[in-house]
C-alpha cells in the first residue's frame, strides 16, 4: 500500500485549452494516507473518473505529478503500469519482469509494453487494469469507478458493507469514485467533493454534513439538501429578512461586492415560538420522519420533524440552531471568530 500524493494537477482533451472551461481538471493538489479509505463523490461530468484515471496511470495529466510513496508514476509505459504493483513490493527485477511479459502475452499486449499507458484505446486501458489485477499478490491501491451503480438497492448495501469490511481487514489504500452520497459517506474516512472540475471540498463524512466549505456541498449532500437563504450584513452582524441570524463562526466583516446568504441544514431548523414567520407550504411523510416545507414570502425553509411530533397550524415560527448555521459569500463560507 501506498500514499498518494497529486501535486499541480490540472488535465484538458483540448489542444490548445483557452479559458478556464475547457479544463476538465482545474489546478488541484490532494493527498490520501496509506490504507486510507476515500471517496471522490460529485455529479456526472465533474472529473471523477478523469482523476480516477490519473491515479491508475491510464491517462497522463497535462499539467503535475502523481506520487504513490515518494516515487512519480506519472509517465508511466505499459510495461511500468504492469510492472508496478510488484516493484512497489521490492520484488527482484527479473521476477517482475517474467511475471509482466507473461502477463502481456495473455492479454495481446506485448506489442504496446513500450508506450504510453495513456496514449492506448479504451480497449487496451480495460487490459491493463485487468493485468495489473493479474500481476500482482499485493497491491498499492485499489480504485473503484461507480462499483455499484447497476446493482439492486438490497445487494448494493451488501455488497458496500462487505467492500467496508474488506478494508478494515486488508488496511489497503481505497478510492472510490460515486455520484451516491450514501455510498460515499458510508465507505469512505474521507470523501472529496468535486464540481466541474475542481475540489470544493475534502473531508470527513461529518465535516462535510455540518460545515460544508461550499454551498454546492450544502446542496449536494444532504436529503433534503442545506437551506440556502438570501442574506445581508449590517450593524456587524449577518441578517436574514432584515434579523439578526447567530452564526458557529461569526465574521466581522464580509468580502465586499460579494452575494451574501446563510446556509443551515434542515436537521438543524426547529418550530418555536418566536423567530422568521413562516407557513406551513408542504409536508412529506417518510417514514422516520416528516419533511416540512414551509415559505416567508416567496423564499422556502425546509425542516424534518420527527414522526409523532404535533406541527403547528399553518402559521408559525422558525428559529436556526446557531452552532449549525453558517455565512457564505458567493458560494464561499465565510470563517469568523468561533466561540
Amino acid at each position: 500500500m501506498a500514499r498518494i500524493r497529486l501535486s499541480n494537477l490540472r488535465h484538458t482533451y483540448q489542444d490548445r485549452p483557452h479559458n478556464d472551461a475547457d479544463w476538465a481538471l482545474k489546478r488541484l493538489d490532494l493527498e490520501w494516507e496509506a490504507g486510507s479509505a476515500n471517496a471522490l463523490l460529485g455529479p456526472s461530468g465533474c472529473g471523477k473518473t478523469t482523476l480516477l484515471n490519473i491515479i491508475s496511470g491510464l491517462l497522463r495529466p497535462t499539467e503535475g505529478t502523481v506520487r504513490f510513496g515518494e516515487r512519480d508514476v506519472t509517465p508511466l509505459t505499459v510495461y511500468d503500469n504492469l510492472a508496478f504493483p510488484l516493484r512497489n513490493r521490492g520484488i527482484p527485477q527479473a521476477t517482475v519482469d517474467a511475471r509482466v511479459r507473461q502477463v502481456a502475452a495473455m492479454l495481446d499486449l506485448e506489442p504496446t509494453l513500450n508506450q504510453r499507458a495513456a496514449g492506448l484505446t479504451a480497449d487496451g486501458k480495460q487490459k491493463i487494469s485487468l493485468g495489473r489485477g493479474l500481476v500482482r499478490e499485493d497491491v498499492a491501491a485499489i480504485l473503484f469507478d461507480e462499483p455499484l451503480t447497476v446493482i439492486d438497492p438490497h445487494l448494493k448495501w451488501r455488497l458496500r458493507s462487505k467492500l467496508k469490511e474488506l478494508h478494515q481487514r486488508l488496511h489497503t489504500t481505497m478510492i472510490y469514485v460515486t455520484h451516491d452520497q450514501t455510498e460515499a459517506l458510508t465507505f469512505a474516512d474521507q470523501v472529496v467533493v468535486m464540481n466541474e472540475g475542481t475540489v470544493v471540498q475534502a473531508g470527513t463524512p461529518v465535516e462535510l454534513f455540518e460545515r460544508p466549505r461550499h454551498t454546492f456541498v450544502g446542496y449536494f449532500i444532504g436529503s433534503p439538501g442545506m437551506n440556502v437563504l438570501p442574506a445581508t450584513f449590517e450593524s456587524g452582524a449577518p441578517r436574514l429578512f432584515g434579523r439578526a441570524v447567530e452564526t458557529a463562526a461569526p465574521p466581522k466583516t464580509t468580502p465586499p461586492g460579494t452575494t451574501l446568504e446563510i446556509g443551515v441544514r434542515p436537521e438543524f431548523v426547529r418550530f418555536s415560538a418566536a423567530g422568521i414567520p413562516v407557513r406551513i407550504a408542504k409536508i412529506s411523510d417518510t417514514g422516520r420522519h416528516r419533511i416540512v416545507e414551509t415559505q416567508h414570502e416567496n423564499v422556502t425553509i425546509r425542516l424534518l420533524v420527527r414522526e409523532g411530533e404535533q406541527l403547528p397550524g399553518e402559521r408559525a415560527f422558525v428559529s436556526f440552531d446557531p452552532a449549525h448555521t453558517q455565512l457564505y459569500a458567493d458560494g464561499w463560507i465565510v470563517e469568523g471568530a468561533r466561540p
